[in-house]
C-alpha cells in the first residue's frame, strides 16, 4: 500500500517509485523525529531502537524488525554517503509505517549489484526487496529517501 500519488521510474537496472503527491495526514498517529549528527555511526542501532520501540504494538508480528532493519539501511547511507547532517521520521499510521531519511546532498542514491563492491551497496536491494513502496524525492538541496510498511502484509 502506498500513500500519496506515485510513479514508477528506472535507473539503470533498478525500478522505484518516486514520491509526486501528498504523503497523506498521518495527524494523531505515533510519530518519531530524530537528527542524526553527521558521520555518527553510533546513530544507526539508537535509530533501530526508536523505532523498535514507536512500533512496540504496530503491525503484524516482524514488521517491526523489517521496519528496524530498513532504518538502519536508510539511516547508514545518508550517514556514510553525505558530509552532514541526517533527520529521521517515522510515521506509524494505522495501516502502513512510512520511514523518511532527509539529507542535504541532492546526488540519487543506486542500487548496486551484490558482486559489484564486496560489503557495500546492497542496502538499497534489501530495501527494494523487503519494503511495500520505497522512493527517493529531491528536498531543498538534498533529497529524502523513504519506505513504506504495510502493518498487516505477510
Amino acid at each position: 500500500m502506498t500513500i500519496g500519488a506515485t510513479s514508477a521510474h528506472t535507473t539503470g537496472t533498478d525500478t522505484a517509485v518516486e514520491e509526486t503527491g501528498p504523503t497523506g495526514d498521518g495527524q494523531g498517529a505515533p510519530r518519531l523525529e530524530r537528527r542524526l549528527g553527521r558521520a555518527d555511526l553510533k546513530a544507526v542501532p539508537e535509530a533501530r531502537r526508536a523505532v523498535r520501540e514507536l512500533l512496540r504494538h504496530w503491525g503484524r508480528p516482524g514488521r517491526s524488525e523489517t521496519a528496524e532493519l530498513l532504518t538502519s539501511e536508510l539511516v547508514t547511507n545518508a550517514l556514510v554517503h553525505t558530509d552532514d547532517d541526517a533527520v529521521l521520521t517515522a510515521v506509524a499510521g494505522t495501516d502502513v509505517l512510512r520511514v523518511e531519511v532527509r539529507d542535504s546532498v541532492a546526488c540519487r542514491p543506486r542500487l548496486r549489484l551484490p558482486y559489484e563492491d564486496g560489503t557495500h551497496g546492497r542496502g538499497l536491494v534489501l530495501v527494494q526487496a523487503l519494503a511495500d513502496a520505497w522512493g527517493v524525492r529531491a528536498h531543498g538541496a538534498g533529497k529524502v529517501v523513504w519506505f513504506e510498511l504495510d502493518a498487516e502484509a505477510a
